[in-house]
């Protein structure tokens, strides 16, 4: 596991989405959640993915590109996804390299709060 965590606040793993991952703690915030995907998505945590999709809008499955690495994340707004809602949504770009080649994702997600845990629906 990396010593520093993949989403971008600079906090090791283990004390960051670490938690979240192993499903010792749920994601307080929207914005969390996605941070804790983003880092997935760079580790290649498929069942920790499957697990925070909404089931309206989850894959099967998710096939990872080999050729793809996620390298770092900026979170530019959010918008509600508090303790204290139930939806809310978090603009970002997530930056990775393909095939060595620096690219960018960038994306307002929406998310939703069920039975107090936060899931990711789809991008707005």
């Amino acid at each position: 596991m990396p010593k520093t965590c993949p989403c971008g606040l600079g906090e090791p793993y283990e004390s960051c989405c670490g938690p979240l991952h192993h499903g010792t703690k749920p994601a307080p915030t929207a914005e969390a959640l996605m941070r804790s995907r983003f880092t997935a998505f760079a580790l290649g945590n498929e069942p920790y993915l499957l697990q925070t999709w909404h089931p309206t809008t989850r894959p099967k499955r998710i096939d990872f590109d080999p050729d793809q690495h996620w390298t770092h994340l900026v979170v530019h707004d959010r918008t509600d996804g508090t303790p204290f809602h139930t939806t809310g949504t978090v603009e970002f770009t997530a930056h990775y390299r393909y095939q060595g080649e620096p690219q960018e994702l960038h994306e307002n997600s929406r998310f939703v709060r069920e039975n107090n845990r936060w899931l990711y629906v789809e991008p707005v």
